[in-house]
């Protein structure tokens, strides 16, 4: 079958990637064409647009771009239609999709969305809009499961993805010692650094992380990159090699470091599956953020307390993200022994939440079995 997915962020590529991965095992005719990033082109080679020319954060950022944003709307239309697929696969990047979903529907093609769309946060309008277009909703987080159901949509949930990955790299879990000699870093405790896949995210958070190498002497601070920016994007601002800078290494520096700082989004997830303490940071441009605040109906911006129902990483969103507020919240994640062993059990919680293994696999299986139905369905109709 011929498959056209669409994601348009870091988070989507690697859940998309995943997901191409068991559809192929699943699908040995399995053809695809999609919007995303390496990890999916590690798939297959047929990428249309990479997510770092497509990735835009903000809602002035946004109106700034709407003229790139219709071009991409109306080729990627075209290129639906040309290629015919038997599914179209939305992944999460509701501002795009949303209006790919409409087309792809009206047009008589499967639609199918995958990680559901944050309508829960803010924009619940929207759900009426993504009822009319999709026509299987597949969901990773357990809360998600009765928020749709009681809005009349169908909806799979079995378990979260991220487990399978995270199991394996627990499991193949290098000593410390291999980790900075590969790197060529010093024998030094690591503060991991998260600043986001998108550049507006890093050029709010960096600047302000810099500033804490100094209050923090006995330990090293080092930057796990976004695999879509390149050095010379990070070194504007860290001319004086503030902090090392690590490439397609953000599980391995989680897993190696005494505490992290990470932006907003699935990475904070992620440290948490892989028992990293963390600071969860969010920023950007004044505009943006002070109609985000206005719209955001959720309590919390990381996946670890919205799962939680409960405070368990401090957020320090916009203005809060102060240097003082930063290092107390790091120094009290790195000492105080009472605070550790609570969120050590938080993490064991969340994980035990989040379900079992092989959630990708039996996603992709549900959603062939799907087309399948669609197709008798239809067949039968005739």
């Amino acid at each position: 079958m011929k498959y056209y997915i669409i994601a348009g962020e870091a988070s989507g590529d690697l859940h998309g990637a995943n997901l191409m991965r068991e559809l192929k095992h699943i699908d040995s005719d399995a053809q695809f064409r999609f919007w995303g990033g390496d990890q999916m082109h590690s798939q297959d080679e047929n990428l249309v647009r990479h997510y770092k020319d497509t990735a835009i954060i903000g809602f002035w950022e946004v109106v700034k771009k709407l003229r790139q944003i219709f071009r991409n709307i109306k080729f990627c239309r075209q290129d639906i239609s040309d290629y015919n697929p038997d599914a179209v696969i939305l992944i999460d990047y509701p501002g795009f999709n949303f209006r790919i979903g409409e087309f792809a529907k009206n047009k008589g093609f499967r639609v199918f969305y995958y990680i559901a769309p944050k309508v829960w946060a803010w924009k619940e309008s929207r759900v009426k809009k993504l009822r009319r277009f999709t026509d299987k909703l597949f969901v990773i987080f357990p809360f998600e499961v009765e928020y749709f159901k009681r809005r009349n949509m169908d909806v799979f949930y079995e378990g979260n993805p991220l487990t399978d990955l995270i199991d394996e790299h627990l499991a193949n879990k290098k000593p410390f010692g291999d980790f900075i000699l590969h790197n060529d870093l010093p024998d030094k405790p690591i503060i991991a650094v998260l600043a986001g896949s998108r550049k507006q995210e890093v050029d709010y958070i960096l600047p302000r992380v810099k500033k804490l190498v100094n209050d923090f002497p006995e330990y090293q601070f080092v930057l796990a990159a976004a695999p879509a920016m390149d050095k010379d994007f990070y070194r504007k601002h860290l001319p004086n090699y503030e902090m090392a800078i690590v490439y397609n290494q953000t599980y391995e520096t989680l897993m190696h470091c005494s505490v992290a700082i990470v932006a907003s989004g699935t990475a904070t997830l992620e440290a948490a599956l892989l028992g990293a303490r963390q600071v969860v940071c969010y920023g950007g441009s004044e505009i943006s953020y002070q109609i985000g605040k206005r719209l955001i109906k959720v309590k919390y911006i990381s996946l670890v307390n919205l799962i939680l129902n409960k405070p368990v990483v401090k957020e320090l969103i916009q203005r809060d993200m102060s240097t003082d507020k930063m290092k107390a919240e790091l120094n009290g994640l790195l000492f105080d022994v009472v605070r550790r062993r609570q969120i050590v059990d938080d993490y064991t919680q969340l994980a035990e939440m989040l379900g079992e293994r092989g959630s990708a696999y039996r996603i992709a299986k549900a959603m062939i079995n799907e087309i399948n139905n669609l197709k008798n369905k239809n067949a039968a109709d005739t």
